[in-house]
């Protein structure tokens, strides 16, 4: 991947590309038997996932823009635009609709209930093989044979829903292990599948205002993040805008 390809935000290389480009670059790294693993980073992956800058520039590793955070960033700093929004809710299912065939999918994190919701939705509505789960809670902390039951289960693609940075951390650490094409940190995903949570009005998610929606839903468990966190980016965007400008 050339730094052509990249614009660097607060010291991670943040792919500019588009969902069909991205889909087709995943396709085709899992029919060629190469693995890739896929972040979606945000303002919050940008403060959270700090000591994983070296682990994140390995090769084989793609991480996607996702939020206006990132866009202004791109803009202020380096004069760039991204020219989609790719964040893992609207990307995967996505994905999925660009394969010729059903990927068999491998599911990691949420609460029990919520992961069995989120597996009959990615069968039912989304037409894909679950060919595996493991919840976020008792499951992955406790099952010893969980690298081996994900490898024997053959599946196109794992996707990590525990949070920034632990599903990055978990990736980054087992990926060498696992005979999967694609790994996806996702995030809230399985919840807005299992209709735990809501997802914005379409109105409101074209106006790029989703983080608003969220905050409204839950201030005490995201004011943080969207308050002194998004100093901490603004800070570590400054901080590294040396490191970061594009090279002629």
């Amino acid at each position: 991947m050339s730094t052509q390809e990249n614009v660097r935000i607060g010291g991670f290389a943040i792919r500019k590309t588009t969902s069909v480009d991205l889909a087709a670059h995943l396709l085709m790294r899992r029919q060629q038997g190469e693995q890739v693993a896929l972040f979606f980073a945000n303002t919050n992956f940008i403060v959270k996932c700090r000591d994983l800058r070296v682990r994140m520039a390995q090769e084989g590793v793609v991480i996607a823009n996702d939020g206006v955070g990132m866009d202004i960033a791109a803009s202020l700093m380096q004069g760039e635009h991204f020219e989609e929004n790719l964040n893992g809710t609207d990307f995967v299912p996505f994905l999925f609709r660009q394969s010729a065939t059903p990927l068999r999918v491998f599911m990691i994190g949420g609460k029990p209930a919520v992961l069995r919701q989120a597996a009959w939705y990615v069968t039912r509505q989304l037409g894909q093989t679950v060919v595996g789960m493991c919840d976020g809670y008792r499951c992955v902390k406790t099952r010893q044979n969980l690298l081996e039951t994900i490898n024997r289960a053959q599946a196109d693609i794992l996707l990590v829903a525990l949070g920034n940075p632990i599903q990055e951390k978990w990736i980054l650490e087992h990926r060498r292990r696992l005979n999967v094409p694609i790994l996806a940190g996702v995030g809230a995903l399985f919840d807005f599948w299992a209709g735990d949570k809501p997802r914005a009005p379409i109105l409101v998610q074209k106006m790029r205002m989703e983080w608003f929606f969220r905050l409204c839903l839950e201030p005490k468990r995201l004011a943080q993040r969207y308050t002194v966190d998004i100093a901490k980016f603004l800070k570590y965007c400054y901080q590294y805008r040396l490191d970061d400008r594009p090279r002629g």
